[in-house]
């Protein structure tokens, strides 16, 4: 076999899984999420610097202060989904290093004192552990529905006003509803998308 995980795990988190549009009223909850994170904490970033942070967005009022930042498109999905979380990179990670990589103690001055160093490597690595989030949301048995469809300064200032969180995505989370995918777009092939050197 070329793969180690089984046929139904692949199904569960790649060929059956999809971007989903609409979802039930049955709740996720904290106890799902945080069996998601503890996926997600696993990701690997350089460093073990884990810039990602998680705003799960629950109550209606926070819900309509997201909403109004969203594409058009986005915002009714948005409005009946039982759990909104937004992904963002938190460009204070730095502050963490010293516990987070104590084998290295001078690590977050030599190369994170500087808020390009840190915005460019943090947005970076928060990315990848975004993905892993999107896959820890579909080992949970849930679908996500990931979207950059939003006015990021908005969004900013709305849930991070002091400016030491941007915003990457946000991602919709339960149970799918009733026609809750399109159609798979195609994808690319292996041959058109792996070059050996």
């Amino acid at each position: 076999m070329t793969l180690a995980l089984d046929a139904a795990a692949q199904d569960l988190l790649f060929r059956e899984a999809r971007t989903a549009n609409t979802f039930t009223d049955e709740p996720v909850t904290d106890e799902q999420i945080e069996a998601v994170y503890d996926l997600v904490k696993l990701a690997p970033t350089a460093f073990n610097q884990s810039p990602l942070r998680i705003t799960l967005v629950r109550s209606e009022e926070a819900r309509e202060r997201l909403v109004r930042h969203l594409a058009e498109g986005n915002q009714a999905k948005t409005r009946t989904a039982p759990l909104t979380a937004v992904l963002s990179v938190d460009l204070d990670f730095h502050e963490r290093l010293p516990e987070l990589f104590p084998a290295f103690p001078g690590l977050k001055d030599a190369y994170f004192s500087e808020l390009p160093a840190r915005e460019q490597a943090g947005t970076l690595n928060a990315s990848l552990q975004a993905g892993y989030f999107i896959l820890g949301v579909r080992a949970a048995g849930l679908a996500a529905g990931p979207m950059t469809g939003f006015d990021a300064e908005g969004v900013n200032k709305e849930f991070f006003g002091d400016g030491k969180q941007k915003v990457l995505m946000v991602v919709n989370i339960g149970r799918p509803g009733a026609d809750a995918f399109h159609p798979r777009a195609p994808r690319l092939a292996a041959r058109d998308a792996v070059t050996t050197v």
